[in-house]
């Protein structure tokens, strides 16, 4: 008699306890329809495989780590950041290529990624590289809608756009390889004055999306550029020996994400009555604390696995460079691209902002 009513009394317990918890974590549920990506290598998860341009990756090593070994023309041994956060917030597996003619509606409906290797939002840096400018993405995004639309209806169609999660992450080509390599911007634009020219390109550029109906946008910041093991070997006294941290381009990194965090907190101020949330998403936090050592256990962070890792990436990285045996031992996966661990471990990092953005 005293068993049956201490399992009673159980039952009535876990009853209690489920319907505490219920109204928790439906306050707490990811409100996510879709996922959509636009922005350069950090987030092309194989676009240039569709267009003629030299910057690929759509063969090995490159793809090494990803399921089945393949190279997709994501610029890492396997996954992107994009393809962590489209598995967190739950709605797939990888985040495929908007041109990539095979996907179903249902691939297409779930989110796709618009980015380009090699591009910026300087609309000269695309053209260095013939790539997709971001203004061109954004006309695939439209034409993305008016395919939905013609399936699933225009009201579903615009709930789906309203309840999706939109990341944009490029800038790094805009310096790297357009103002600090190609002499055109630098006779019109001091540095400081480049950088506030970008961030009217990124203003315009999220003005245009919250237009198109996006509500939930996180922007990615630089990395450390300085740090990226082509920039150190490209402005080293000695690019054997002497491996530290170019700071002055991680300093260009650093001025840039303050004043395009300022630039976001405004936008979220001022679009606050549409609902909208748009966030910083910070990656040179995570991406120093690696390089230095400061968190997580790197065993090299100044050179890639593909190569001698001091200047190779896209067709100097290919299926006849050396590859270091164990690529989640290092930050870099060529000169430029992170690994497939660091970018784990950067969504990771990035989950509360992600939250901040998608949850009630």
């Amino acid at each position: 008699m005293h068993l049956s009513l201490f399992f009673l009394v159980l039952l009535h317990l876990l009853f209690l306890f489920f319907m505490l918890e219920a109204p928790t974590q439906a306050q707490g549920k990811s409100l996510v329809s879709a996922i959509f990506i636009f922005g350069d290598s950090t987030a092309d998860p194989g676009n240039n495989n569709y267009i003629t341009t030299p910057f690929k990756s759509n063969f090995s090593p490159y793809g090494r780590d990803f399921a089945n070994h393949v190279p997709t023309g994501r610029f890492t041994n396997g996954m992107l950041a994009s393809d962590f956060f489209a598995r967190y917030v739950g709605v797939k597996e990888y985040v495929p290529p908007y041109l990539d003619p095979s996907l179903s509606i249902e691939e297409l409906k779930s989110g796709v990624s618009f980015a380009s290797a090699g591009t910026g939002f300087d609309p000269l840096t695309p053209t260095i590289s013939n790539v997709i400018s971001l203004s061109k993405q954004l006309e695939y995004f439209k034409e993305y809608q008016e395919k939905m639309e013609a399936t699933i209806g225009k009201e579903q169609m615009q709930n789906l756009i309203k309840e999706a999660l939109f990341i944009i992450s490029a800038g790094t080509n805009d310096f790297v390889v357009n103002y600090n390599t190609i002499p055109i911007r630098r006779k019109s634009y001091s540095l400081s004055s480049y950088t506030d020219f970008l961030l009217q390109h990124v203003q315009l550029f999220l003005q245009e999306l919250l237009d198109q109906g996006a509500r939930k946008i996180g922007v990615v910041g630089l990395p450390p550029m300085g740090c990226l093991p082509v920039v150190i070997t490209l402005h080293s006294d000695n690019a054997f020996t002497k491996r530290d941290c170019a700071d002055f381009f991680s300093s260009i990194a650093r001025d840039y994400n303050s004043k395009l965090q300022n630039q976001l907190n405004a936008m979220q101020i001022r679009f606050a009555k549409l609902g909208s949330r748009i966030a910083y998403m910070d990656i040179y936090g995570p991406l120093i604390d690696m390089i230095l050592g400061r968190k997580y256990d790197f065993e090299k962070s100044n050179s890639g696995c593909c190569g001698t890792g001091l200047l190779e990436a896209s067709f100097m990285c290919n299926p006849k460079s050396y590859i270091c045996p164990n690529a989640s031992k290092y930050v870099f996966w060529d000169s430029i691209h992170p690994t497939e661990n660091t970018y784990y471990l950067i969504s990771q990092a990035l989950q509360p902002t992600i939250d901040s953005i998608t949850k009630n």
